[in-house]
């Protein structure tokens, strides 16, 4: 307004500027509230009517043409911020119901659970969200540490049901069952019940027991990552890979559990998909196993999980196409060095490692 202001004041009514005042209320209602817009609008009025008796303008239609221009955008914004700030509002009260859900969904896992120190990273592939098909859980009980990180086919508003259906029958079979095969399999039965038509869910649940014994569960998951403190890096495998969640397993198609040797000083990284099927520009998966040297690096466990995020988002240079969460435990016990250069990390190749991916 005071741009097109000089603009009149220096060419006079010759330039035909003075209807450009109108941008004003017109911009105001853009990002402002509505009274604030009214105030532009008023202010705009007064200019308006000032140059118009400046040039002469009142003489003849073209002065009351323009202040009849910049009342009615004015009128036009004001609407506009009314109705822009009605959504704004319901879009927070949206966002707020989400994010107690999110809380629930998803809630923050125990930095130390029993003799572990836990972290988590969970990117969203739908933008600003903060949960999607993917779940994690640690629980700590009598029996030892339970964990469980999984992945649900689809995505959208089903996944998150589905997901919580998963965590949440997890959460009470992790306290009441003797074994880890017995928690497996009140998911199972739990997934069962709630999934229909193509629906599943890999998952991979570990128990941490009291001696210090890790034991897997894998239905269908990519394998966990084992870091060593000396930067050798096991993608240990089952014996055996078993149907996903959902698909209507019979008691006896249950995954066999097998140990793996996690002792003070490893790093166990459990994962989903997106993370291994990131792909950069040319195409190329992420080497999560090349990569594993950033988790020796620091010794916070959350600090050492967020620089695996970073790298992975560099990995892919624009948004992830797939949600990417991952469960990190070590040990507390401090370990007694931080760990080899780059160079020195053995791991598998990049991409997918097994059937029945998300």
């Amino acid at each position: 307004m005071a741009l097109v202001a000089l603009v009149d004041g220096i060419g006079g009514q010759s330039v035909g500027a003075l209807p450009l005042v109108s941008l004003g209320p017109a911009f105001a209602g853009l990002v402002g509230s509505w009274q604030r817009t009214a105030v532009i609008g008023a202010l705009a009025v007064a200019v308006v009517c000032a140059l118009g008796e400046v040039d002469g303008l009142f003489a003849e239609r073209r002065g009351f043409a323009a202040i009849g221009a910049v009342v009615g955008v004015t009128v036009a914004a004001v609407i506009a911020a009314v109705t822009r700030q009605r959504r704004e509002e319901e879009l927070a009260n949206v966002r707020s119901i989400a994010e107690v859900a999110q809380r629930v969904l998803l809630r923050p896992v125990p930095r130390s659970a029993g003799r572990l120190r836990a972290a988590v990273s969970y990117t969203s592939a739908v933008t600003e969200a903060r949960i999607g098909g993917d779940l994690y859980e640690v629980v700590p009980t009598p029996a030892g540490v339970r964990v469980v990180i999984g992945d649900v086919q689809g995505k959208g508003l089903e996944a998150v049901e589905t997901a919580a259906v998963v965590v949440g029958a997890f959460r009470e079979a992790a306290h009441d069952e003797e074994t880890l095969e017995g928690v497996g399999d009140r998911v199972r039965r739990a997934a069962d019940r709630t999934l229909r038509g193509e629906k599943f869910v890999t998952a991979v649940m570990a128990e941490i027991d009291l001696r210090g014994r890790t034991t897997l569960l894998n239905f269908g998951h990519p394998p966990p990552m084992l870091l060593h403190p000396d930067g050798r890096v096991d993608f240990p495998e089952p014996p055996q890979y078993a149907l996903p969640l959902g698909l209507g397993l019979r008691p006896d198609d249950l995954p066999p559990p097998f140990e793996v040797d996690f002792r003070p000083g490893d790093q166990l990284l459990l994962y989903t998909d997106g993370v291994t099927e990131a792909r950069d520009p040319a195409g190329a998966f992420y080497p999560l196993g090349e990569r594993a040297y950033l988790l020796l690096a620091e010794r916070d466990p959350q600090r050492a999980l967020e620089a695996l995020r970073t790298d992975l988002i560099a990995h892919a240079r624009g948004p992830l196409h797939d949600d990417a969460a991952m469960l990190l435990l070590r040990y507390r016990e401090p370990r007694a060095a931080i760990g080899p250069a780059p160079d020195q990390v053995s791991g598998t190749p990049d991409g997918p490692s097994r059937p029945g991916s998300s």
